[in-house]
């Protein structure tokens, strides 16, 4: 059966997408348009190229995340220092181990730009903070004088998993001067309403790393960390779930994976698979009503 697929943000909880897409896969559902948001840019970009679930498992365990952390080198080595890089670079890491990361695995599927692909066959949304809006790529693209065929998808990918303050943001030179662009999540974590043209093709199904409305526990603030993880979660939440109705909850896996953080690179194997059976449990639920 053919559906459009949209997947939600999440950093490194995005293992129980993978979960999620390989009991979709064995049970006969293909994409035949799929979009995304940072980790779902991820899965989203791997099932447009062709990967299996099964290979995207391999390729994800196989993985040392730990090494697409890149400082920038300093004169001084000093752990004080990466406070420093943050402070002028933005970003405590570079980000382009990630993206040459994107790369390779892409370039393995014979993937390196939208052209590759079917016209309309995939969407990432990234956070233009120089301008003050979203970015759904390949679309917008023209307007910054860019051409989408042409355009790196490991590039666009980058731009919608970059992590304000953790990754540096991406500068998009422009005939204007640079544009600063961060991860998608800041304005659009889960873009459910991407393909809500309207004049919809076929079945909409969304997979979001969260609970659902009923399942949400409230936010437990004492402290200053705790407030900022509030205000970052309610940020990047508040625009998709004045989207997300009733009606709609109905056609979402909802994939709690609240023991988990974001930037968890650290992930041992029995985490990894532990978020990978979270997965394929909520989705062999899900298909049972759907």
């Amino acid at each position: 059966m053919l559906i459009d697929g949209v997947f939600s943000g999440g950093g490194m909880k995005g293992f129980a997408l993978v979960g999620a897409y390989q009991v979709l896969e064995e049970k006969g559902y293909q994409f035949k348009r799929v979009a995304g948001t940072s980790a779902g840019a991820i899965l989203a970009c791997f099932i447009a190229a062709g990967y299996t679930g099964k290979e995207m498992e391999k390729v994800l365990d196989e993985q040392d995340f730990q090494a697409l952390l890149d400082p920038r080198k300093t004169i001084l080595p000093i752990p004080f220092m990466k406070w420093i890089n943050l402070y002028w670079g933005l970003g405590l890491y570079q980000g382009k181990a990630l993206e040459n990361w994107f790369l390779e695995k892409l370039a393995a599927k014979g993937i390196y730009t939208f052209s590759d692909l079917p016209q309309g066959s995939l969407k990432l949304v990234a956070s233009d903070l120089t301008n003050g809006k979203m970015l759904v790529l390949p679309d917008d693209l023209q307007k910054y004088g860019l051409s989408a065929d042409s355009f790196p998808i490991a590039r666009a990918l980058r731009m919608s998993c970059g992590i304000p303050f953790f990754f540096e943001p991406v500068r998009l030179k422009t005939g204007s001067g640079d544009t600063i662009v961060v991860d998608g999540g800041v304005l659009s974590n889960f873009p459910m309403w991407i393909f809500d043209n309207g004049n919809k093709e076929r079945p909409i199904l969304g997979v979001k790393l969260s609970s659902n409305s009923e399942e949400m526990k409230p936010y437990n603030i004492k402290n200053g960390l705790n407030l900022f993880e509030a205000l970052f979660s309610t940020m990047k939440n508040a625009h998709d779930e004045r989207y997300i109705s009733r009606k709609l909850e109905k056609n979402i896996i909802f994939i709690p994976v609240d023991d988990y953080s974001a930037t968890q690179f650290d992930l041992n194997t029995e985490m990894k698979a532990d978020m990978l059976e979270k997965g394929r449990i909520r989705a062999t639920q899900f298909l049972k009503m759907w």
